[in-house]
């Protein structure tokens, strides 16, 4: 039984979440408070985060940062902040998903499925060890983890899929539109700014020059491409 960990002060909707996600068949835990829930994601294992962005003593946004640079499991945000610039905020500091309230509680049971399955996949599920090698580029499906002249990069898990996707499609121009409805596989306001704030983490961890990407180069007015 997967177990989630959401992160929530107003205890009517971390309540709503809770029953909507234990009917779904999950273990679920909850704090009200940034502090305690920071404490108890880095002290216990989950498969998943929910984090509201108004918090007590943490906001969302650094306890979103901190799990991350511990973490690998996806994180959701949760927030009333609906400004593209706050989905972008969150999605910097390494979340997978933002959902702005008001929700419907089927929906985030919806996405928080869709991140399991994908993280699942992706962290030793495959049968056979399966690495795709590009110019001093591993990455190694298997084991979900991505080297660069045999130096380990850390890699969330939306900016593996992506990467991966990608590198299995080699010349291949894609729209934002599609890589947003391949890799997070749902309709959501702000796909633009989801995929190219992933974008640009990737490159940060791969690219020595973003003016001559060896990796991933954008196609201006269209998209971006992996280059082989």
């Amino acid at each position: 039984m997967s177990r989630i960990l959401i992160i929530e002060d107003e205890k009517e909707i971390a309540e709503l979440e809770r029953d909507y996600l234990a009917i779904a068949g999950y273990d679920i835990d909850i704090c009200f408070d940034g502090e305690e829930g920071l404490n108890k994601a880095l002290s216990e294992d989950y498969d998943l985060y929910i984090l509201d962005v108004m918090l007590p003593s943490i906001d969302g946004f650094e306890l979103c940062k901190r799990i991350r640079e511990a973490k690998n499991a996806p994180i959701v945000m949760v927030s009333a902040k609906k400004d593209d610039i706050d989905k972008i905020r969150g999605l910097g500091f390494g979340a997978d998903d933002y959902v702005c309230k008001p929700f419907s509680p089927s929906e985030l049971v919806a996405r928080v499925k869709a991140h399991l399955t994908r993280y699942e996949t992706l962290t030793g599920k495959e049968k056979k060890n399966e690495v795709i090698t590009i110019r001093g580029l591993k990455i190694d499906k298997t084991a979900h983890r991505v080297f660069l002249n045999d130096e380990e990069k850390a890699f969330t898990s939306k900016e593996f899929e992506l990467l991966l996707y990608m590198a299995q499609n080699p010349n291949r121009v894609f729209t934002k539109e599609e890589l947003f409805s391949k890799i997070w596989g749902m309709e959501s306001v702000g796909d633009i700014a989801t995929v190219t704030v992933h974008v640009k983490k990737i490159r940060e961890k791969l690219e020595v020059d973003n003016q001559n990407p060896q990796y991933i180069e954008t196609i201006w007015g269209v998209g971006y491409r992996f280059k082989i």
